[in-house]
């Protein structure tokens, strides 16, 4: 066993000792809460070694990365997709993500929905929510905007959203920030909840998440891409 196996080992159980934690305090279920391992820009040597330790999701960022690390997991590996979505990569993306956590226009569900319908398979999407909308380089629509784009996706046979995903500003209170997610997804008959992440999933499992995406706290500080 490597030290590099042993080190992510020991991570992961710090982790799941958190969720276990933060998920009894709010009278939950681990089982309620799915862990997604974020092994963007790391080497899939690290992915295999939390596959052997149990961990059945991860999570990318980079649709190259995904495609080509997806195939080199048994096939009962769960491939989350929480980058912004491009539209020349979302043929590619359909191919390998098995949930995309980052729809954030009409215009990249129709092309997913178009993806799909060639691919003959589902995929489990989340609407991305942006709680910065005067900033440009963060994807998603504003939270005020969830019924209608929601309604809007009604015309899709493939693309049918079951949840939400949110990165909070730096700046935000994630318990007040995370209630406020979920009370509006709640609202709008969403279930699922994909908020959290190393330095903030207590509160989110606290305010009902039921997806959670940690990165450095298993994995350690994120390698430069290449």
């Amino acid at each position: 066993m490597s030290a590099r196996h042993e080190e992510i080992r020991e991570n992961l159980e710090a982790v799941q000792q958190r969720i276990l934690a933060a998920a009894t305090a709010a009278g939950r279920g681990v089982d309620e809460i799915t862990l997604i391992a974020v092994s963007k820009f790391f080497p899939i040597e690290d992915a295999q070694s939390l596959y052997e330790l149990g961990i059945r999701d991860f999570g990318e960022n980079r649709d190259d990365e995904g495609a080509s690390k997806s195939v080199l997991l048994p096939t009962d590996a769960r491939w989350h997709f929480q980058g912004q979505i491009q539209s020349r990569k979302i043929s590619s993306i359909m191919g390998w993500a098995d949930s995309i956590h980052s729809l954030d226009s009409l215009e990249h569900a129709a092309k997913c929905e178009r993806a799909l319908i060639e691919w003959g398979e589902n995929r489990e999407f989340f609407i991305q929510i942006n709680l910065e909308p005067q900033r440009r380089d963060r994807g998603g629509i504003a939270l005020d905007e969830l019924p209608q784009f929601l309604q809007s996706t009604e015309k899709f046979s493939q693309v049918r959203p079951v949840g939400v995903m949110a990165v909070l500003p730096i700046a935000a209170d994630p318990r007040h920030s995370f209630e406020t997610i979920a009370t509006a997804a709640s609202r709008c008959g969403l279930s699922k909840l994909s908020l959290g992440m190393s330095g903030d999933f207590e509160e989110a499992i606290a305010s009902g998440a039921t997806h959670i995406r940690v990165g450095s706290s298993i994995l350690g500080s994120r390698p430069t891409p290449a």
